[in-house]
């Protein structure tokens, strides 16, 4: 970015700032009507994108409440890509520093789910995995095997409510949300994305399988953190979701293959 394209954007987002050098209107004077009007629009259409990627913190903050926060956001944090469905991405970290909202301690993360679900409709396509192809494999092969997941699943874990309430905000009639830690799988398994609920220890083997563990080593590090791990319920949510895209031979039967 040039000093001159540097100026304007901050004049864009900056009520103090002077109209940049250079900008008259049709009468060769400087634009300073005209500039007001184009800077108001801009940040009108920035607040309305953060308002439309986050409906549920608008909806928990109040439509003016947002509005005037989202303000705040826009002129510390102007967008760094001219890809506007990526803007907001440190929203939820604006929200857990913002000290007049320290008492909605659950915003940060409720925002961090939002994003996610954004960020799963954006992703690539991938085909997914069919259950014959886990049931086609030996418990060894199994056990030995790197499961590898969709680029459309992003995990939220968090210490708040969060699938409770963005459930509570979004479907009529459902039920208030429990007062309970909750891990939360962004999925789509077709063409719209939305939040699944994870057992205890879900979100541990969804992060193992993530870092290349094998299956076992996946397995074991839930049931060590969850005593109560389910696997055949966290498979099922996996295969029917669509959330796993490839089985792999373990590394080493891979190299193998590889050197053959």
């Amino acid at each position: 970015m040039s000093q001159d394209q540097q100026i304007f954007s901050t004049a864009i987002l900056s009520l103090q700032s002077p109209v940049p050098a250079g900008l008259t209107n049709g009468c060769g004077k400087v634009a300073n009507r005209r500039f007001s009007v184009y800077r108001n629009n801009v940040m009108d259409s920035l607040i309305k994108a953060l308002q439309t990627g986050f409906p549920v913190i608008s909806k928990l903050l109040g439509e003016q409440n947002f509005k005037n926060i989202a303000g705040l956001f826009v002129r510390q944090h102007p967008p760094a890509s001219p890809l506007i469905n990526q803007y907001g991405d440190n929203f939820p970290a604006f929200l857990k520093d913002f000290k007049p909202l320290e008492h909605l301690p659950y915003l940060a993360d409720t925002a961090r789910l939002e994003f996610a679900l954004r960020r799963s409709y954006h992703a690539a396509d991938a085909k997914s995995v069919h259950p014959s192809e886990i049931d086609a494999l030996s418990p060894e092969q199994l056990n030995a095997a790197e499961l590898k997941m969709s680029p459309c699943a992003f995990l939220i874990s968090s210490a708040w409510p969060i699938y409770g309430i963005w459930n509570y905000n979004t479907a009529p009639n459902a039920p208030k949300p429990p007062v309970q830690a909750q891990d939360v799988l962004v999925v789509r398994p077709n063409f719209d994305p939305y939040p699944v609920l994870l057992p205890p220890g879900g979100a541990i083997f969804f992060e193992s399988l993530k870092q290349k563990m094998n299956f076992f080593d996946a397995v074991s590090a839930a049931q060590d953190d969850h005593t109560d791990f389910d696997l055949a319920a966290v498979l099922t949510i996996f295969l029917t979701q669509n959330v796993l895209i490839e089985i792999r031979p373990n590394s080493r039967e891979r190299r193998q293959q590889e050197n053959v």
